[in-house]
């Protein structure tokens, strides 16, 4: 069941995915509280696991990660114990960025950032089809990314977006 939010928590929410380092004084202007009552909801949207931690983006090509993939992973055996030994190594290569398990042709998708093309390519020959149950790995490259917007599209029902 989706938190309820009234529009208040929404424009937090919006702000501190715009910039998760605004001061709670600055929040709390932007989005016309005082401080003590937004410091409370910031409070309980974390109490409630809605705000789950805060972090920097950085830009990857600026500390030398010049490349960006995508490689579609199918699995031998879906067993859920299969699946869980498949997660368990995911987490422990710190070139894949993100992963989420898919619907369809592929079983995951894993989002990997390398300092170049060969890096990748080690990782894909060396570890990732090497890898237990891996059935079949296809790689795509990204070329420019188009957007990115971390968080979840809110809008406060008093403005348009």
């Amino acid at each position: 069941m989706a938190f309820r939010l009234d529009a208040t928590d929404r424009r937090i929410l919006r702000e501190l995915m715009a910039d998760g380092a605004l001061t709670n004084v600055a929040l709390a202007k932007k989005v016309g509280l005082s401080a003590p009552p937004c410091l409370r909801r910031v409070r309980a949207l974390e109490a409630a696991g809605v705000i789950q931690g805060y972090t920097a983006l950085v830009d990857e090509r600026v500390l030398g990660f010049e490349l960006t993939a995508f490689a579609l992973v199918g699995l031998h055996n879906q067993a859920e114990p299969d699946l869980r030994a498949f997660e368990d190594l995911v987490l422990s290569w710190p070139v894949v960025r993100e992963a989420h398990m898919l619907s369809g042709e592929s079983d995951y998708i894993l989002k990997c950032v390398t300092p170049d093309l060969s890096t990748f390519q080690d990782f894909v020959l060396k570890e990732l089809t090497a890898a237990p149950n891996v059935a079949s790995v296809k790689t795509n490259l990204a070329i420019r990314r188009a957007k990115l917007a971390p968080g979840v599209p809110l809008t406060v029902p008093d403005d348009a977006g």
